[in-house]
């Protein structure tokens, strides 16, 4: 097996792992256009990667609070660092059903994000990755933990 064989057998799996982890990733461009959507994204918000790329994350996802999310975001771009939102500050970012059948009961999906720089060869950050993590489960645990 060639050097060229195994190098695409490897990026093979890597599209594999990012298309079927078990998180939503997002990558945006200055301009916040969507340029990866992967299929935890897909699963949960009907859109396709191909009906999402390309498209600008504010006008798919009117929910998002573009203000507030501009703010985060720009301090990704510019520190290039990474921003974080957790559950209990803001409950999602995206607003996508629950489908858990344990934990049914809430009415969205309760969520974690982390937004991480993303650098060209120069050493900027001209994209975004945004990771969300379903936190359902904990959260309703913590709900439930606070009423009794």
């Amino acid at each position: 097996m060639s050097n060229n064989d195994t190098d695409m057998t490897e990026f093979h799996w890597f599209m594999d792992i990012l298309q079927t982890i078990d998180a939503g990733l997002v990558v945006l461009d200055r301009d916040y256009n969507i340029k990866l959507w992967n299929g935890f994204m897909e699963n949960h918000s009907g859109i396709r990667p191909d009906q999402a790329k390309g498209n600008n994350l504010f006008e798919l996802f009117t929910e998002i609070d573009k203000e507030w999310f501009k703010k985060k975001a720009e301090s990704v771009f510019l520190l290039n660092t990474r921003a974080f939102t957790i559950s209990e500050q803001r409950p999602y970012l995206f607003k996508f059903k629950n489908n858990h059948p344990i934990t049914g009961r809430a009415e969205f999906m309760y969520q974690n994000s982390t937004m991480i720089p993303l650098n060209n060869i120069e050493g900027t950050t001209d994209h975004i990755c945004l990771i969300i993590y379903d936190v359902t489960a904990a959260a309703m645990h913590k709900n439930d933990l606070a009423n009794k």
